[in-house]
């Protein structure tokens, strides 16, 4: 703590899937492989529930330079190590043709267990995620500063969307992750909680019950962290592009310490109700920034160029602090390149026209995605 204030220390997750170089298929991840990337990295990598993923997690960071740097080192080190081995990896939320039954999970008892008591829905999970966490000390101003940034959500998996492909055929959702994701429990939209003791009386419910062993079983959007003293956004799609990855952890951070301001002012951002919320929610799953959100306070859905420049204006001056306004003003960038899923459309397009056919116009957008993971490090 600084002066009674939260550090807003940042910590970025992002899950990878594991892919042959040559032809772009799925494959799982060599035992060789996972020993060298954990002699590399330590305990920042680990496998995932499916054994075609890798899981990445920076350390603490300080600031957003510094996750900068964290970040792309994991990012490099997994490249390289999987290069060794003829494989690349994807930082995607879907991949673009693969089957999800023919994938088996990871030989390891919490992920025998999740297999044994999600069934058949655990099964389908060959996706992949992104969350950020900001660190909050406190435990009743995590959970007010939850209720608040819900309301922001849907503008970040608007931005962050880059899964439009499932099992070879576009689904016409930008982020169909979501609609893979939210058929497990205890997930979407976090309860309205006023407190952090109300917080704990629910999920010590089920916990005492024996229905979970603890937090780690709960995968809400937005979440405090089961084992940091942080909140953790966990809404979004995985992004291939590192930068849109620190704009949204950019995003997240602004906000958090905006609404921490607010709360020393004796203000807070109003609690809309989350039947509202989730509109925007599946408006931003369904169609990415291309159809705007509901702006609640005017009662209208407004683009989404205009909710970026007045989430710009309404954060610069926290993002100054915080030394990330070039990573937030990021998020014009993102709109003017096109979120992932649009880029993944534009590329299966663009190969189509150029004679591909529809198996070689996935491969082809499995490439680029390729391409983007090493760009920019």
């Amino acid at each position: 703590m600084s002066d009674g204030l939260p550090e807003y220390t940042l910590g970025i997750e992002e899950e990878y899937l594991l892919v042959d170089a040559q032809s772009g298929a799925l494959v799982d991840v060599p035992d060789a492989l996972m020993r060298d990337c954990v002699r590399a990295l330590g305990d920042k990598v680990s496998p995932e529930f499916l054994a075609c993923q890798i899981e990445v997690g920076t350390g603490v960071c300080a600031d957003i330079s510094e996750a900068r740097a964290d970040l792309g080192h994991l990012r490099r080190t997994i490249a390289d190590c999987a290069a060794q081995y003829g494989m690349a990896p994807l930082a995607v939320s879907c991949h673009p043709f693969a089957d999800w039954h023919s994938r088996k999970h990871t030989e390891k008892q919490r992920y025998n267990d999740l297999a044994r008591d999600l069934a058949g829905v655990v099964r389908r999970m060959l996706i992949s995620g992104t969350h950020v966490h900001v660190g909050l000390p406190d435990d009743d101003l995590r959970i007010d500063i939850m209720r608040q940034m819900t309301y922001f959500l849907p503008h970040l998996l608007a931005l962050s969307t880059s899964s439009p492909f499932w099992g070879g055929q576009d689904t016409g959702l930008n982020s169909y992750r979501l609609t893979i994701f939210d058929n497990l429990p205890r997930t979407g939209l976090p309860p309205d909680f006023v407190s952090h003791a109300e917080y704990r009386r629910s999920v010590d419910m089920i916990i005492n019950a024996g229905l979970i062993e603890d937090t780690t079983k709960i995968w809400w959007d937005i979440r405090p962290s089961a084992r940091f003293p942080t909140l953790e956004a966990r809404i979004c799609d995985v992004m291939p592009v590192m930068e849109h990855a620190l704009t949204i952890a950019a995003l997240v951070q602004s906000i958090t310490r905006m609404l921490v301001e607010l709360r020393r002012r004796n203000q807070r951002w109003r609690i809309y109700d989350r039947f509202l919320i989730a509109e925007n929610r599946w408006r931003a799953q369904r169609y990415g920034p291309r159809e705007g959100l509901l702006d609640i306070g005017k009662g209208a859905v407004v683009p989404m160029g205009q909710l970026v420049t007045e989430l710009i204006e309404l954060l610069e001056a926290d993002a100054m602090v915080l030394g990330c306004l070039n990573e937030l003003r990021g998020a014009q960038d993102i709109l003017a390149q096109g979120t992932s899923a649009d880029r993944q459309r534009a590329t299966y397009a663009d190969a189509r026209e150029a004679g591909a056919d529809h198996d070689e116009g996935l491969r082809e957008v499995v490439r680029a995605l390729m391409v983007e993971f090493r760009s920019g490090l």
